[in-house]
């Protein structure tokens, strides 16, 4: 028999089968757009200005925001076995931009054209969809292979690993060059910073939730003044673009795909916390038949909606954790609203003048947010491995992980010398880091510890060197 949560239905306005009137949906839609809006385009502003595809970016912005609308639908709707029949928003991953980055600077350095590079990245997501399609099915049986030290090691190094990108971006950007570092664009990531911090520990819920969009728009309006806001190119794409599947062509590379792999492995995992989260909110089932057929269903509509992600330009898709705050503050769990939010973000997606808009926000204003939300996804990470008791065994296979998966991030020219396929597959931090974890965790036994002597309390401590 399944078993509720602890969450009272009682304290939610609106449970998950009913429907809110045409008003009250459209309210909490926005809320969730509002606080959804800026983790679903960042990754493309990120992807889009780290490998130079220029003009490109806009309709990339559009086709994230298309998708994530018609990818919330499935997710809300539940079409058939696919989906999880949740109020659960999905949007662009940033677990995916190592993977994708170093893809796209495979693809740069042999010479290839910003079109090259898309026709790439699109080509191995569209065949990693299928790993989280495949895995969606053996989901209860994950957790032995991939453990929470696991997931926490990978997750923490995702996080650790991207902070370079938003530190560039803070100081200036990858393309700044004299101005790199100048003190008014550390002045403006600080400022984001800043004000993203204490909007954070506001007393209204959703001037929290809305921290990093708001501290954009504050960081925007000071560059703004101090006359840092480019308008040249404003307005010079179309304003109204239609869809268009397979736009850039696909590609393929194994030694390329083997990263992006691993993480369609490592979003299952978390996918499954966070429609268990939602389930808890909402108060519904968290174990029993109905609980696994809804994870089954939601992280199968990860793997799917990843595809028609890379179908239809834009980066692999994901449930967004930050909207079960808004669930919780609202009160408002109906399904049915998915809907609402899914009809708005399609709309938007007809509109590349929207990403357009976003390219007017200075780099160290988007710098300043990425560094929180980089650091936070680190502090994710952390929080994970925190929930484990740490004992000898697991030490160590976080110790080697680690150094190994921020070793390479360090000193990227340590491999060199070793074959193009080798190279690829491990100078990227977050696959080595992953890979290491999981075999540790495989070749040593669970009982590998000594037993401490008599009278010690020392148990489980790493020696000292």
């Amino acid at each position: 028999m399944s078993e509720k949560t602890a969450t009272p239905v009682g304290t939610l306005i609106y449970s998950l089968e009913d429907v809110p009137p045409p008003g009250p949906s459209a309210l909490a839609a926005f809320q969730h757009i509002l606080a959804a809006i800026v983790g679903i385009v960042t990754p493309t502003l990120i992807i889009g200005g780290v490998l130079g595809l220029g003009s490109e970016v806009p309709y990339l912005i559009a086709m994230s925001l298309f998708v994530s609308g018609v990818a919330t639908f499935i997710q809300c709707r539940r079409i058939g076995p696919v989906g999880s029949g949740l109020l659960s928003l999905q949007g662009t991953s940033f677990a995916f931009l190592g993977a994708v980055l170093a893809a796209g600077f495979a693809v740069k350095g042999r010479g290839g054209t910003p079109q090259d590079i898309l026709a790439m990245i699109f080509g191995l997501c569209l065949v990693g969809c299928l790993v989280e399609i495949v895995l969606s099915q053996f989901i209860g049986k994950l957790g032995r292979i991939i453990t929470p030290t696991v997931t926490g090691i990978v997750i923490t190094i995702i996080g650790l690993s991207l902070v370079k990108v938003g530190f560039t971006d803070f100081a200036g950007g990858a393309t700044a060059g004299e101005s790199l570092g100048d003190p008014i664009n550390l002045l403006l990531g600080f400022f984001v910073v800043a004000v993203i911090l204490v909007l954070s520990f506001h007393g209204n819920p959703m001037i929290r939730i809305s921290a990093i969009m708001l501290g954009l728009v504050a960081g925007f309006v000071l560059a703004l003044v101090l006359g840092k806001v480019d308008f040249s190119n404003f307005g010079s794409g179309p304003v109204f673009a239609l869809p268009m599947p397979a736009r850039y062509g696909f590609d393929f590379d194994l030694a390329l795909f083997l990263p992006i792999a691993f993480i369609y492995l490592i979003t299952a995992i978390e996918t499954t916390g966070d429609l268990t989260a939602n389930s808890v909110i909402a108060g519904e089932p968290v174990k029993g038949d109905l609980y696994l057929s809804r994870i089954k269903g939601g992280v199968l509509a990860d793997g799917i909606n990843s595809g028609l992600a890379a179908l239809f330009n834009t980066f692999p898709n994901t449930t967004f954790s930050q909207n079960n705050g808004v669930i919780q503050m609202t009160g408002v769990a109906s399904r049915h609203v998915g809907y609402y939010i899914a009809g708005f973000l399609v709309v938007l997606g007809f509109l590349p003048i929207i990403g357009s808009t976003f390219l007017l926000l200075p780099k160290p204003v988007l710098g300043g947010a990425t560094l929180v939300l980089f650091g936070t996804i680190a502090v994710a990470g952390i929080r994970i491995l925190a929930t484990e008791e740490i004992d000898r065994r697991k030490a160590y296979i976080m110790a080697v992980s680690f150094g190994l998966g921020l070793g390479v991030t360090l000193v990227p020219d340590a491999t060199q010398q070793l074959p193009d396929f080798v190279r690829q597959v491990f100078a990227t931090p977050i696959t080595l880091s992953g890979l290491s974890a999981i075999l540790l965790t495989l070749l040593i036994p669970e009982k590998a510890e000594h037993p401490a002597p008599a009278g010690s309390s020392s148990e489980g401590a790493v020696p000292a060197a």
